[in-house]
This record gives C-alpha cells, structure tokens and sequence, in this order.
C-alpha cells in the first residue's frame, strides 16, 4: 500500500493537471482553438506530445509483460520499430501536405470533399466507435494497477482517474493535452530510467542482466516464421510489412495522431513532428522493453515475485508486473513518483483520444449535420466541452469490460486497431491517388476489408493480427476499385483530386531530402542493433 507522502505526490501532480486545463483555457476564443490551438503550436512540443501518446501505459504495463512472461515474447517486440522510420517518409510525402493544404479539423472531412458526405459520417463513426474501446482498455490497464497498489477498489479507481483526466481535458483543450503530455514525457522517462537502473542493479549490471534471461527472450528478430497461418504473431515480416501499413494509417488517417499535427503553423513544422518520432520512438520503446527483460531476471531471482501477482482467471495477470515491483523495490515517496510516471504514461494516451473523438463529433456530425445552430464561438466552444466530458464518461463505463479481448493490453489495443487500419487507409490512398473511384466503391471496399480482417479474427487466430493491416488494405482497394468499375463504367470523381505530381511537388521537397535518407538510415541502424541481440 501507499503511505501518504506517496498520496501527497499523487494528489499534487492531479491537481496540477487541473491547474494547467484551467489556465490554457483562458486562451480559448474558437472551436478551432480547442481542437487545434489555432494552428499555431511549436512543432518539439506537438512531437513530445505525440511520443508521450505512443508510450501509453498500454506500452508500459504490456509491454515489459510481454517481453517478460508472454507466450512467444521476447525483444521481438522490437521488430515493430523497425517500421516506423518508413512509415513516416511515407505519410510526410502523401498526407501531410494534402492536410496542410486543405487546413482540416477533422480529417474525415477530406472524404466528403474527394468522394461523398456518406463516406465521411461512415469512417468518422467507425472511428468513434473502435478508439471508444481503446480508450476504455487504457482505462481498464490503469485503473488495474490503481487498485492493485492502492488496495481502494477497481471502481473508485476508475472513477479517480478517469475523472482527473476528462476534467483537464475538458478545461483546455488540445493545448492542455499537448502540454500535459510534455510534462508527463519528461517524469516518465525519468521513472523508466531510474527503474531500469535499479533493475540492473539488482541483477549485477547489464551485462549480467542480459546474460541470465532466456536467449529465446533476448533475441530481437524472428525470420524463421511468417505469421500466415503458424500461429506466429510476432516474426519479422508480419511486424515490419504489417507494421508498415498500421502506422502509416495511425499516422496519417488517424484522428487522434493527425489532429495535433494539424496544431503545427505550415506543412514544414507537420513534417518535422513526424521525423522527430521516427527518429525517437525506437530508444523509448528499447528502454521499456529492457525493463522487461530486468522484471524477466528479477521474478527468476525472487521466486515470490509471480505469486504476489493478481489472478485473472486462475492464471497470474503479467500487466501487473510493473506496477508490483514499485511497491516491492521503492521506498516511500519514490513510490508516489513511480505512480505518477504510470498515470502520465495513461493519461497523455486518454486525453488525446477523447479530444479527438469530440472533435469529430463536433465536425462530422453536430456542424456539418446541422444537429445543433452555433450561433456565436463561445456556443461552440461549449458543445466541444460538453462532448469531451460526454466521451470520457462512456469510456469510464466501458472499462468495466473489456477486460478479456487480449492477455495483454498492448496486444488488446493493437488487435482492436488493426481491424480497420489497413481498410482505413485504403479509402484515403484510393482518395489521394486515384481519380476514378467513388464514394460507394470506396464504402464497399472499406466494408469488405473490414470485414475480411473480422473473419480472420473469429475463423483463422493462426494468422497474425499484424497481416490484418495488409490484407484488410489489399481487400478494401481490390473491392473498392471494381465497384467503382460497375459504376457506369469509371465515373470520374467529382471532389478535390490531387495527382501523384502534387505529392511528389509538395511532399518530396528537396529540402527534406535530407530528412528522408536520415530517417531511412534509422531503419536501417535499428535493424543492426536488433541483430547484436540475437535472432531466433
């Protein structure tokens, strides 16, 4: 249990975060204020506050469980990374500048502006709907450990901390989530590197930390297996060719990710958070999975480790591990950061999620419906208030839920995400580079790979979760094309079109040309330091 210096860390910080809501909101005289800073934002702090998203504590708690305890886990998980850097050359060339230029608040709006009002309302609610439930698992994830630490119940710690969250997000808008997120980017990787060091510490040093967990768990790259049906989820191809296509959709059609970058001034600034996340994700997620591999040696050494955890049905709860090691290994006060560093890790993932999910609703639905007159801004920014707290109430009920989709939260949150992932960027690739397909083909494609990546979930579990982006991509745009073919033979679209030139103009300028080979060379450089770990 806590002690109560612990308690008086924690409530500082929470109060802190009102404080912060409270005060940007003086700021606010617009929706666009509240959704997107009114485009002015620096671009370091948007790309902290994109990091911090990334690291959330389904990444914290999943994954130092996944390397240490998961079936089939390891540093493979690393393999993952190795698609980031290519994503991002990627959505800087054929998203960012068509963003830019259109200055969106919600992204969904292209997709009335290319094809149809139809197939706005239809991606935005999909949307709605799947980042609801993981914004209800992030919550679930939290709340777990709350409880498990506090001892005061798994509703009141639901309730505690999804409060506090919605309150400041409520308050101040986007720019309280940004800098909320840089505040919690900051705490929380000092607590992950001072855990790290006690881990190896505990265990002699590094080297000997390495050396006495499993190689199987060490190794870092699988291309033995190909996921197709071996019951591998986790190999090389899966990870990097699927990985490819999840994060360039989360990117670059993603509400949630592409709504801060639309808090950048120009097309220079977008493209200069994506870099900087291409260039540093792989050291943060390296650092939490090397925590795993030290809780790997520690639960060996303390044999009591595991029994101390949580049961979930009759099988010890991995996600536990973390937070139960801060209350064997830190002393008083200690513990109360360590906490803190979790719930910041939470909270800059469920903050950003529910801003965007009343942004859309505000956009897609409320103004461009014409459900509700807005008579003045200050109406506006009050409806943009009101759906804040609206969506963070039904993510607190949903926690109660969703505590069975996956045997870790991290896997839970990216299954539920790969469903639409790859039929998400389907419709918008069919958007931006093409000129014949239409608003129905492009429904009926999203659908058919939709629902193609459902069968798989429910028929075929041998398949990895990570080909879904790829196949559910392949589908959607296969269908989407031949169905825009029966339309009366290649009808030609009627809403704004861009050619491939445009992004070639636009998005591969020669001044970036630096920025792309650097992050390529990323790649490149995370794949041999994957390799000096091993391979299977």
């Amino acid at each position: 249990m806590l002690a109560t210096l612990d308690w008086w860390v924690i409530g500082a910080y929470l109060f802190l975060l009102l404080a912060l809501g409270g005060f940007l909101s003086v700021r606010q005289q617009s929706g666009a204020d509240y959704f997107v800073a009114g485009r002015s934002e620096r671009p370091f702090s948007i790309a902290l506050s994109v990091l911090a998203t990334q690291c959330s504590t389904n990444s914290i708690l999943g994954a130092p469980a996944f390397v240490a305890f998961a079936a089939g886990g390891g540093l493979i998980w690393l393999q993952y990374e190795l698609a980031v850097p290519l994503a991002m050359i990627f959505t800087m060339i054929f998203v960012i500048p068509m963003f830019q230029r259109l200055q969106l608040v919600s992204v969904y709006e292209y997709l009335e502006r290319r094809f149809d009002l139809k197939t706005r309302l239809l991606l935005s609610g999909v949307f709605q709907v799947l980042r609801l439930l993981a914004a209800a698992v992030t919550i679930y994830g939290v709340s777990a450990m709350i409880d498990l630490i506090t001892g005061i119940g798994f509703l009141a710690s639901v309730l505690i901390f999804g409060a506090f969250t919605v309150l400041y997000d409520v308050l101040g808008g986007i720019r309280a989530v940004i800098w909320s997120d840089v505040l919690q980017m900051a705490i929380l990787v000092s607590v992950l590197g001072y855990l790290l060091w006690l881990l190896t510490s505990d265990a002699g040093g590094l080297d000997a930390m390495l050396e006495n967990v499993s190689r199987d768990r060490l190794a870092a790259l699988d291309f033995g297996h190909h996921g197709l049906g071996d019951g591998y989820d986790f190999a090389f191809w899966p990870m990097l060719i699927g990985g490819f296509f999840l994060y360039v959709s989360y990117y670059g059609c993603d509400q949630s990710q592409v709504q801060r970058q639309l808090c950048a001034a120009n097309q220079r600034d977008s493209q200069t958070i994506l870099l900087l996340n291409g260039l540093l994700r792989f050291p943060l997620v390296l650092l939490y999975c090397l925590i795993g591999v030290g809780i790997a040696v520690y639960a060996d050494t303390h044999t009591e480790f595991v029994a101390l955890l949580p049961d979930t049905d009759g099988q010890p709860n991995y996600n536990m591990a973390l937070p139960l090691l801060f209350l064997m290994e830190l002393p008083n006060g200690l513990r109360g950061i360590a906490i803190v560093g979790v719930l910041a890790a939470a909270m800059s993932s469920l903050d950003s999620v529910i801003n965007s999910l009343s942004a859309v609703t505000m956009e897609d639905f409320i103004k461009r419906c014409g459900w509700v007159s807005m008579g003045s801004d200050r109406v506006e920014i009050m409806w943009s208030k009101a759906l804040t707290g609206v969506w963070g109430v039904l993510a607190i009920l949903l926690a109660f839920w969703v505590d069975d989709i996956a045997s870790t939260v991290l896997v839970a949150v990216n299954k539920l995400g790969s469903l639409i992932n790859g039929p998400l960027l389907a419709v918008f690739v069919m958007g931006l580079l093409t000129q014949r397909v239409t608003g129905r083909g492009a429904r009926i494609g999203f659908a058919a790979g939709f629902i193609s990546n459902l069968l798989l979930w429910l028929g075929a579990p041998e398949v990895s979760w990570l080909w879904w982006n790829v196949s559910g991509f392949l589908i959607a745009v296969a269908v989407g094309v031949l169905s825009s073919l029966r339309e009366a033979g290649w009808v030609a679209a009627s809403g704004t079109v861009w050619t491939l030139a445009f992004f070639v103009d636009q998005g591969f300028e020669r001044s970036w040309v630096l920025g792309y080979f650097t992050l390529a060379g990323a790649a490149c450089g995370f794949l041999v330091a994957l390799g000096v770990f091993g391979v299977r």
